[in-house]
């Protein structure tokens, strides 16, 4: 399983039992997958 985090959003890949149990997994701390992406993007740096 991967998680690719972009400035504007994200990508996950691998099977959909795995992508299930990470996005219950990032429930527990955010709300919404948008508070996720903007709580992430704040963190990568830019170049």
């Amino acid at each position: 399983m991967k998680v690719y985090v972009y400035e504007n959003g994200f990508m996950m890949s691998g099977k959909a039992w795995e992508i299930k149990r990470k996005l219950k997994e990032y429930s527990k701390e955010h709300a919404l997958v948008k508070d996720w992406v903007e709580a992430v993007s704040k963190s990568v740096p830019r170049s």
